[in-house]
């Protein structure tokens, strides 16, 4: 007997064990199922991690600057935002006088004729205004000014930036501003329209005159180049205006600056072609960055912008691979 004892002394503390194993996990079943287990407390930090004190009011951390004895950081200057660099105008190169002397220009790039000369020490146009006839609206017309002679123009200096000269005694009174192989053409008089009686003709000489489309397609690429630049330098010179007047006088500033794209737009609309070169928008914006230098009193001799196209790069020779060492490095034009 003295064996069996001894085997079911161990077996019923296993039961024992075993019951209260089952006891303690159906406990902490329940405790987990109504939020009462160790789900509920809070968790333990670990050993040797000190929890932070709280923030005083009114407390300097430390290391930051302005705190006698704290450690100064070498990045803090680096880190300051740097000074505004005082602003001065964006000039871009102004067009030479003559530059288009001895072109034939059109009106919009369409009709009409405009070619200016030199005659001495003067300069003198030669025009052929294009319009509809009085009469007959629908109908086109044209009228040689003068008949066809030169007329004599009167230099007015450079006011807006870039040579200006007028033809304040001719037939249909006119103002030519000389642009970049361009001529703007603006009546002198409050009138747009100049109306020539006997030829039963009314003519419109104001916008654009410049070359025709087909031969300004294809630097499209480099004029869309020029107008960023042109646009850029417009922008900062408004905002070098506005910098230096006066607070009565920013509101007519930014009102100008906002009805300057209508202005071009106005001007530019009825190019030939004008969405396919841009060049009549890249003339206007250049224009209008030079006026806005020139009443800043910057001196257009001095360019501190210039618009350039973009260079081209000779082609790599055939046979050669580009990405050897030996390979011809090309070369910008």
């Amino acid at each position: 007997m003295r064996p069996t004892r001894v085997l079911l002394a161990p077996l019923l503390a296993l039961a024992s064990l075993s019951a209260l194993a089952e006891e303690a996990a159906a406990q902490n079943f329940f405790e987990e199922l109504f939020g009462i287990g160790r789900a509920a407390r809070p968790p333990v930090p670990p050993r040797g991690v000190p929890n932070a004190p709280p923030a005083q009011p009114g407390a300097v951390p430390p290391g930051a600057p302005g705190v006698p004895g704290a450690p100064v950081d070498p990045n803090a200057e680096a880190q300051k935002p740097a000074a505004p660099a005082p602003t001065r105008p964006v000039v871009l190169k102004a067009p030479a006088d003559d530059n288009v002397v001895g072109q034939d220009l059109l009106l919009n790039g369409l009709n009409g004729t405009l070619k200016m000369e030199r005659a001495g020490a003067n300069m003198t146009a030669r025009l052929t205004l294009p319009g509809t006839k009085v009469s007959q609206p629908t109908e086109s017309c044209s009228v040689p000014l003068s008949g066809g002679q030169p007329v004599t123009l009167t230099s007015a200096g450079k006011p807006e930036g870039v040579a200006r000269f007028e033809a304040a005694a001719a037939e249909c009174p006119l103002r030519f501003e000389v642009l970049e192989g361009s001529v703007l053409v603006t009546p002198l008089g409050g009138n747009p329209v100049c109306t020539f009686s006997a030829a039963d003709c009314a003519t419109t000489p104001a916008g654009l005159w410049g070359p025709g489309a087909a031969g300004l397609i294809p630097r499209s690429a480099e004029f869309d180049t020029g107008r960023g630049v042109a646009d850029k330098a417009v922008r900062e010179n408004y905002k070098v205006m506005t910098q230096r007047a006066r607070r009565e006088d920013v509101r007519p500033i930014v009102t100008e600056q906002a009805a300057f794209s209508s202005d071009r737009e106005q001007v530019c609309r009825t190019y030939a072609r004008e969405g396919s070169h841009g060049f009549c928008h890249l003339r206007f914006s250049e224009a209008r960055a030079l006026a806005l230098a020139a009443r800043l009193g910057a001196n257009s001799a001095a360019p501190t912008a210039a618009v350039a196209p973009r260079p081209r790069r000779k082609p790599v020779v055939d046979g050669m691979n580009p990405d050897a060492g030996g390979a011809p490095q090309s070369v910008a034009e």
